[in-house]
């Protein structure tokens, strides 16, 4: 049995979460996010923990956009337990999250949609998420050559 669990992220993991995010951001898995950033929006990310080791290995996070939207983000996952299902996980963890926020449409953007798909997820093209183009992309270094896949679900 696992001694791997899921919680909402604490104060004290926000450097953690930061070293796993920019340890996927240098493999191009995702795109870094600053301290800033993590503390800005602490609240929103669930986070992998073991009940007999300090640390975290792994987190996702939901980021509302506006009343009926939301995303899922910088999703990480330590690659020592990859593939054991623990990213799904923390994705229906965020999901559940929007569920009970009265949110039925998250999407996510992503380097991996094939993960997502078989999450759920579909395609989708960018310029229907115009909340997250206005509000975060505007500022990404990468716009508005974009290189990352857009997918949504309604649940």
């Amino acid at each position: 049995m696992s001694n791997i669990f899921i919680r909402k992220a604490r104060i004290q993991d926000v450097k953690q979460i930061h070293a796993l995010l920019m340890h996927c951001a240098r493999k191009e898995f995702l795109l870094p996010r600053s301290f800033n950033q993590l503390y800005s929006h602490l609240r929103d990310f669930f986070v992998l923990a073991e009940h007999d080791a300090p640390g975290i290995r792994g987190c996702c996070a939901l980021s509302i956009c506006w009343e009926d939207i939301a995303e899922i983000r910088s999703l990480a996952v330590d690659e020592d337990i990859q593939k054991q299902g623990w990213g799904g996980k923390l994705v229906d963890a965020c999901l559940s999250d929007a569920v009970t926020l009265g949110i039925f449409r998250v999407f996510t953007l992503t380097y991996r949609p094939h993960f997502f798909e078989r999450l759920g997820f579909a395609p989708v093209e960018k310029e229907q998420l115009p909340q997250k183009v206005w509000a975060d992309c505007i500022h990404c270094p990468k716009f508005p050559e974009c290189d990352e896949n857009a997918l949504i679900m309604e649940m």
